[in-house]
């Protein structure tokens, strides 16, 4: 039975929730810990990427628990109420540190809330995303609900990369920290109001029984899934790459664009950008997927990075200060960025039917699990890179927004987050086409032999 109406939309608005927490956290935490508390940059840095290296062991752990669950409210609905809640309330208490904390206690306090964040978030998201493989059962309906949910996510992405810094400036009456500490608890309940929604709206059908298995026994399945290892690896690359970037964006409008209304600029770019990601999700995909296949629209997201990547640069070093020239780069890489994010997704669904075609099971939870963890990882290494380029350079060592960095600080920043995304998005296109062989024509093949299987 094909998903109602009301069970779409409820999921699509429980997209638009959990990405708003997820980019609060992936595009301001370093800022809020570095540039605002005045932690180390480095410390901050390692702090993220220990926190994914313990989502390692977190997330798998956590596929397995969805797969053993079986409850009366159905397999998924339990984690994705419970973890929404918990999720919800450490991201308020992440952004909300007590003003009097300072040296050791300030560094436990953040480092705990941080990992406690990760945990939470993954008890949520594994199940949410795994749903879609066990709702639409062939190729074409699976694209289509994972075309909405990561459209619905892009939106949640998009709000919040436009509307935090000047919600943060109105809520604090100019002062950063309060700004932030109430913006989170906001979206904190905006949060819990749409997994509330979505779990009261969905009901869960019945699904292929899949097989408790071991620590163990998961990562072998997952070794011999050669096609959900070469997404996994692909995603790894193309979200570190664009994560870089996002963390070092803020830096760029206050340290190098700068002058007193940087807020300004910065939002009207994020706007822009929010829009256009918007846009290739809803429109731009649905339209080239109507002449070329996922792995041409695969290839064409990369090509419109590294477009966009390039122009920036130039701009960047012609210190222009109109900031609607920035719209060119801005319109290619957020337009990538949205083709990609749908298509990942749709790789990885279509790697499920794979594992069963080829291994005899279905691995739902366990696929998708990697799907966060990777996300996360990706996210903790761009961060890691983006504050060694921060102390390196010494971008904030003066936070007033009137300083102008060094001409070698500068140019380091610069070269940062244009030059090394580009090499981290050549290198996922050339392990893809290499390794990736899904092709439409062969999901089509084995979508018919499975279905005769069944």
């Amino acid at each position: 039975m094909n998903l109602s109406a009301k069970e779409k939309i409820s999921y699509g608005i429980g997209a638009v929730g959990k990405d708003m927490v997820y980019m609060l956290t992936a595009s301001y935490i370093l800022y809020f810990y570095e540039d605002i508390l005045g932690v180390s940059a480095v410390f901050t840095g390692f702090l993220l990427l220990a926190a994914r290296v313990f989502d390692a062991a977190n997330d798998p752990v956590m596929g397995i628990l969805v797969a053993r669950t079986k409850s009366r409210f159905g397999r998924f609905r339990p984690w994705l109420f419970s973890g929404t809640i918990v999720n919800a309330l450490v991201l308020y208490a992440m952004f909300a540190v007590p003003q009097e904390l300072e040296g050791n206690p300030l560094l436990i306090y953040i480092s705990a809330a941080y990992i406690l964040w990760g945990v939470t978030y993954t008890m949520m998201d594994i199940p949410y995303w795994s749903m879609i493989p066990a709702f639409a059962r062939d190729s074409k309906e699976r694209e289509s609900l994972s075309t909405l949910g990561r459209t619905c996510a892009g939106i949640g992405s998009a709000l919040v990369t436009v509307i935090t810094m000047p919600a943060v400036y109105f809520l604090g009456n100019g002062n950063e920290r309060i700004g932030f500490k109430w913006f989170a608890l906001i979206v904190a309940v905006f949060f819990a109001f749409t997994a509330i929604l979505m779990c009261l709206c969905i009901k869960e059908k019945s699904t292929v029984d899949m097989p408790v298995n071991s620590i163990g026994d998961m990562f072998r399945a997952l070794i011999r899934n050669d096609q959900a290892m070469a997404v996994v690896v692909s995603i790894v690359l193309i979200n570190c790459s664009i994560y870089l970037t996002s963390n070092l964006v803020i830096y760029f409008f206050k340290y190098d664009f700068g002058g007193e209304g940087w807020q300004n600029a910065y939002t009207l770019f994020n706007t822009f950008g929010g829009g256009v990601q918007i846009l290739s999700m809803m429109l731009l995909y649905p339209l080239i997927r109507k002449f070329l296949s996922t792995v041409q629209v695969f290839r064409t997201g990369l090509g419109m990075a590294v477009l966009g990547y390039g122009v920036l640069l130039v701009l960047a070093c012609t210190n222009m200060s109109n900031v609607f020239l920035l719209f060119i780069p801005g319109f290619f890489i957020f337009g990538a960025n949205g083709l990609l994010t749908i298509l990942t997704t749709v790789f990885l669904a279509n790697s499920v039917d794979y594992g069963e075609w080829k291994n005899g099971t279905r691995d739902e939870s366990v696929i998708f699990s990697m799907q966060t963890f990777v996300v996360k990882l990706a996210s903790g290494v761009a961060a890691l890179l983006a504050s060694v380029c921060l102390a390196v350079f010494q971008i904030s060592e003066n936070t007033e927004a009137e300083a102008v960095a060094a001409a070698q600080s500068v140019m380091g920043l610069r070269l940062t987050m244009t030059v090394l995304p580009v090499i981290g998005l050549a290198v996922a296109a050339v392990f893809f086409g290499k390794k990736f062989v899904l092709t439409d024509d062969r999901m089509k093949e084995i979508g018919e032999t499975l279905k005769e299987k069944r």
